[in-house]
């Protein structure tokens, strides 16, 4: 840790700076690419026709559509240059590849009318780093800055256990439905005077511990803050704990287009939601950038609690954290640390779980849900110390198939909890036809068995390759709402959500590639997070080819380790040419 707190500010300023010059360098040098290249290259859509424009959400139609994006991604449209002063700035709603929603966040709409086609998406980006100054001169200023974040940061306050409390709440948690870990991360977190932090692998039941915490707070009268990178974790947080109990005052602030999976509340302002005339507990949830603005903008809270930390900046817990003085941090440093612009190994670094965790101030939770017994072993043996165990009803649990035989019942039978699919191709890079045609006949192959689509997810790395696979199950499932059900995303979207079944495209089959992008495609946290979304069926679809990888960079054997290691735990099966029969 820094030895000043004058010199942490000023790396983190610092970070802050250099994060946004590369993403407007980036996005410039894409803007500055020829448009057919932008195209090709899935950076860009073209020829787009407004269909209609109603309620700030504009319809579009185009004749093809290969891009990258998806719902939720910022874009731009315009009319042949990405710089004009009448550029329209929207997100993604909904994609159908064809068909495409954006919502209009701001622009001049009469632009529309006048101009119904030949329109041009391209990728935008919202700067934030003046909020992060912000927060970071906050912090440097005011008392609860100096007095409790910053030392906190540099290690000059230890957190204290109030005993009493911490026992209190063993004894009332208790027929409560958690496990003994569990109890033990909420009793903790609600007996610190400052910090803590709990530690949650995959299928934990991080979310339910956080909602009794919650609970346990507001009875005490607690003002509670529930944050975390996205809206989605935020939403579900908020879900459990107005599950849990009800009763307790619960709400979302920000705005309403964010809204589509909450159960509580949601207002646009603390002001509107009218909280503020509780004199008793609650819990808000927002961003941490929602403090920055209009909609909490001096509103204080007792206690902290953030959400999926291990993606969390340090600017970005800070700007949270000046909500309050009391602050409980729940991640796993295992899976997916924040997305910058620089390296992975650098973006570990300014996670504010990895900063604070080692400390001894924290709890693991050990027992997963979610995975049953065969596919625990893998993620407790290589990232959890072999502490992580099945609970004893999720251990044998396998998937349940009706009896109608398919091509693949090999790769489907429930005796096989884990299989690599080894289709023997090569030369694929970050869209593989083969295995997207292989992981449309797997799909099809369990709605045949009578899987539910809802529990079938398909994870693949590369956004192309998601595009690929999404075209062909729309184009071969004749329902649409069987379609809809079925997930196919990258890693990074499929973080935190589960199925019975997963389907993992590596994609990548040409091994010289494969050394170039073995950083990225075979990174611990990123296999982690890919092999730990099923609770009873791995399906990983692949070529050896990509364990060659090393043949062309001897330094990224000890990447390559890992990936064999989950081949070799694999029952493995041969498809040369992606055909079993």
């Amino acid at each position: 840790m820094p030895t000043s707190i004058s010199d942490f500010l000023q790396r983190l300023r610092t970070f802050v700076e250099n994060e946004a010059d590369a993403r407007r360098e980036t996005l410039n040098k894409q803007w500055n690419t020829p448009l057919n290249e932008r195209v090709a290259r899935g950076w860009a859509v073209e020829g787009l026709k407004v269909q209609q424009y109603k309620n700030n959400i504009i319809r579009l139609t185009c004749d093809t559509n290969e891009s990258r994006f998806r719902e939720g991604d910022l874009v731009i449209l315009h009319r042949g240059d990405p710089r004009d002063e009448n550029v329209l700035h929207c997100d993604i709603q909904y994609d159908n590849e064809t068909e495409i929603e954006i919502n209009l966040i701001r622009g001049n709409e009469l632009f529309l009318a006048q101009n119904p086609e030949s329109w041009l998406m391209d990728q935008d980006w919202f700067d934030s780093s003046l909020f992060f100054l912000s927060a970071l001169d906050e912090a440097a200023d005011s008392n609860l800055g100096r007095s409790f974040i910053l030392p906190i940061l540099q290690g000059a306050l230890t957190p204290k256990l109030d005993f009493a409390k911490y026992e209190r709440a063993k004894v009332e948690l208790q027929g409560a439905g958690l496990n003994d870990s569990q109890i033990e991360a909420v009793a903790m977190s609600y007996g610190t005077d400052l910090l803590h932090l709990i530690q949650g692998p995959p299928g934990t039941g991080k979310t339910l511990m956080l909602a009794h915490l919650a609970r346990l707070l507001v009875g005490d009268g607690k003002r509670v803050f529930v944050t975390a990178l996205t809206h989605r974790a935020i939403h579900n947080a908020l879900n459990k704990i107005y599950k849990l109990d009800d009763s307790i005052p619960v709400c979302k602030i920000g705005e309403e287009r964010h809204t589509a999976d909450l159960s509580a509340p949601n207002f646009v302002s603390f002001k509107s939601s009218r909280f503020g005339e509780i004199n008793d507990g609650y819990v808000i949830g927002a961003t941490p950038f929602s403090r920055q603005t209009k909609r909490l903008s001096g509103v204080e809270f007792d206690v902290v609690l953030f959400d999926e930390a291990s993606q969390i900046t340090l600017p970005l817990a800070i700007m949270g954290m000046l909500a309050g003085s009391k602050y409980i941090f729940i991640g796993d440093e295992n899976q997916l640390p924040p997305v910058t612009a620089f390296s992975e190994e650098e973006a570990t670094q300014i996670s504010i779980f990895n900063y604070l965790s080692g400390q001894g101030n924290e709890t693991m939770l050990s027992i997963t849900y979610r995975l049953n017994d065969v596919l625990t072993r893998w993620p407790s043996r290589n990232f959890y110390r072999n502490e992580l165990r099945p609970s004893s009803q999720s251990a044998p649990r396998r998937l349940d198939l009706s009896p109608e035989p398919t091509k693949w019942d090999l790769v489907l039978a429930p005796d096989s909890p884990i299989v690599f699919l080894d289709l023997c191709h090569q030369n694929s890079t970050v869209r593989s036809p083969m295995e997207a045609h292989v992981v449309l006949e797997l799909v099809i192959s369990l709605l045949i068995r009578e899987v539910d689509p809802s529990e079938i997810g398909v994870v693949v790395p590369y956004r192309a390759q998601s595009r690929l696979i999404r075209s062909l199950l729309r184009r071969t499932l004749e329902d649409g709402e069987v379609f809809n059900k079925i997930v196919v995303d990258t890693v990074e979207r499929m973080q935190g959500q589960e199925r019975e079944v997963i389907l993992v495209s590596f994609t990548t089959a040409s091994s010289k590639f494969a050394a170039q992008v073995a950083d990225f495609l075979f990174s611990p946290n990123r296999l982690n997070v890919a092999v730990t979304r099923p609770r009873s069926k791995l399906i990983l679809v692949g070529s050896h080819e990509m364990l060659n990888a090393d043949q062309f960079d001897p330094s990224k054997k000890e990447a390559l380790t890992l990936l064999r290691d989950l081949i070799d735990s694999s029952v493995h099966i041969m498809a040369p040419n992606g055909n079993l029969s």
